[in-house]
């Protein structure tokens, strides 16, 4: 009788693993697409049109925070935010700022820089 029970236990636990790992799949399954190499939950920048193409982002940021986080300046061609909830906030090199909503993507002309980014969690501008 214990090892009938011991083996019913032994078969739930198997039971509950495959239902975990089936449930990680379905996840993983249903991951958002990366978006010219910028994956879900980045913000990217790319340095020219090439890279944007290619998919090869030159920066990429994920973390919502209070102040600007540094980024190099250089003209960048494409920025890219493949958040789906949080705006991005890109500091410009006079000091004025833009804001890019979610799943949305911005191209300067090579005469602008962006020297900062700050990251959200509003989902409005």
């Amino acid at each position: 009788m214990k090892s009938v029970v011991r083996k019913a236990a032994g078969l739930a636990g198997v039971g509950m693993a495959v239902a975990a790992m089936s449930m990680a799949g379905a996840s993983a399954a249903h991951a958002e697409p990366a978006t010219h190499g910028c994956p879900y939950p980045y913000v990217c920048f790319y340095v020219d049109e090439h890279a944007y193409d290619a998919g090869t982002p030159i920066a990429k940021y994920r973390d919502v925070t209070s102040s600007y986080q540094a980024v190099r300046s250089r003209p960048h061609y494409h920025v890219v935010n493949t958040r789906n909830d949080d705006v991005a906030y890109l500091r410009l090199q006079d000091g004025n700022a833009i804001c890019l909503p979610p799943n949305r993507e911005t191209v300067f002309s090579g005469t602008y820089s962006v020297t900062g980014i700050k990251i959200s969690s509003s989902s409005i501008c």
